[in-house]
């Protein structure tokens, strides 16, 4: 389960106190990862309502990883 306080929280640092174009979100697209900003992530996901945020994999900002989920492997 992605813990949505984070990712919150990275968002509203980034768009309220800091560059949000220096974020860089990576988002699963069916089998793909999609490498966007989060100024255009917010417009492609209408704000979290066509992209959910539990599709986040990764949230970058100046090549620093400030989330990644943790990928589940199954035995």
């Amino acid at each position: 389960m992605v813990k949505k306080g984070i990712i919150e929280e990275i968002f509203s640092k980034a768009m309220y106190a800091d560059d949000a174009k220096t974020y860089k979100i990576f988002y699963r697209n069916f089998n793909r990862t999609i490498e966007t900003t989060l100024p255009e992530f917010l417009i492609q996901s209408d704000d979290n309502q066509i992209i959910p945020i539990s599709r986040i994999q990764k949230i970058e900002k100046n090549n620093t990883v400030l989330f990644e989920k943790k990928s589940v492997k199954s035995e």
